[in-house]
C-alpha cells in the first residue's frame, strides 16, 4: 500500500474528524457563556438611562418600544377580562344545556 493510500483511507480520517469536531464543539461552548452574559446585561439596562441617549433616532425607537410595551400590557389585560367573561358565559351555557338534557330525558 502506498503512503497516499493510508492518508485517504477511512480508518485514518475517522479519529481525526472526531477530534476536530470535539475541538470545535469545545471552543463553541467556551465562547457561549460570555455571549449570554452580555445579552443579559444589555436587557437589564434601565429605561431612564436609555432615554438620555444623544441620538434622536435611538430615542425615537425607544419611545416606539415603550409605546408597544404599554399597548401589549393593555391588550393582555383586556384579553384576561375577555377570557374571564367567556369562561362565565361557557359555564352559563353548559348549565342551560345540562338543564335541557335533564328535562328531555325524564
Amino acid at each position: 500500500m502506498l503512503v497516499t493510500d493510508k492518508l485517504t483511507s477511512r480508518s485514518h480520517w475517522g479519529p481525526v474528524m472526531k477530534k476536530a469536531i470535539a475541538t470545535v464543539m469545545t471552543v463553541s461552548l467556551a465562547l457561549l457563556p460570555p455571549v449570554f452574559a452580555s445579552a443579559q446585561e444589555n436587557s437589564a439596562a434601565p429605561a431612564a438611562a436609555a432615554a438620555d441617549h444623544p441620538d434622536e433616532i435611538v430615542k425615537m425607537h425607544q419611545q416606539v418600544a415603550a409605546a408597544n410595551r404599554e399597548y401589549n400590557r393593555e391588550v393582555a389585560a383586556a384579553k384576561k377580562v375577555y377570557d374571564q367573561k367567556k369562561a362565565a358565559a361557557n359555564k352559563k351555557r353548559d348549565a342551560a344545556v345540562a338543564a335541557a338534557h335533564s328535562g328531555t330525558s325524564q
